[in-house]
């Protein structure tokens, strides 16, 4: 199986890399278009500002191969933010594969700190990327912005209010935690993006 990690200036490509060689997947780390396309699983990680990741990607002509790939897609923290259609994080336009808004999360109280940094726990899982995670599994995450809940939403965070920590369409899948730390939870829905079926 070819499985790439999309490079871009926001990733956080060398996690990504170990999760999946503890799986026994030697992955490619490119930014080459054709590459990306012939591949049969697609990672887009993300740490970073959305404005500037949205910039490098149209520069390079990322943002239209990103959306009009059909195999399936893995967006992680801000790369699922980059696959939603608009970001509060100095008003980005993003690739617009899910409807959802991303959103700054605003305390309601002083004792809470934004952005969320630590394990929280992911409910209402829906689709194969959870098969065999329990309900109110624990995840890891770290992250100051939030995808709004949706059409598209496939699973349920608490942190000031609800909100997506997972999304999909079709062969996209996002997911606002980073599975590559998540422990067994995070392998597990990791082995679980391998596993899907591919559509070319």
């Amino acid at each position: 199986m070819n499985t790439v990690i999309i490079q871009y200036n926001a990733g956080n490509i060398q996690s990504v890399l170990y999760a999946l060689e503890r799986l026994g997947v030697q992955a490619k780390v490119t930014d080459d278009l054709e590459t990306i396309q012939s591949a049969d699983k697609v990672i887009f990680p993300g740490v970073g500002e959305a404005s500037t990741a949205m910039r490098y990607l149209q520069e390079r002509g990322l943002d239209k191969v990103i959306a009009n790939l059909n195999q399936p897609v893995l967006g992680i923290c801000l790369g699922m933010q980059l696959m939603c259609a608009y970001s509060e994080e100095n008003q980005t336009s993003c690739l617009g594969i899910f409807e959802e808004k991303v959103k700054l999360f605003k305390p309601t109280e002083e004792t809470i700190k934004v952005p969320q940094i630590g394990w929280n726990t992911i409910a209402s899982l829906k689709s194969d990327l959870f098969k065999g995670v329990n309900e109110n599994s624990y995840a890891y995450f770290v992250h100051g912005y939030y995808a709004a809940l949706g059409n598209h939403t496939i699973g349920t965070t608490h942190y000031i209010q609800p909100y997506s920590c997972a999304l999909h369409k079709q062969n996209f899948y996002g997911v606002q935690f980073h599975p590559e730390k998540s422990a067994k939870v995070g392998e597990q829905i990791i082995q679980n993006f391998l596993n899907l079926s591919i559509r070319k």
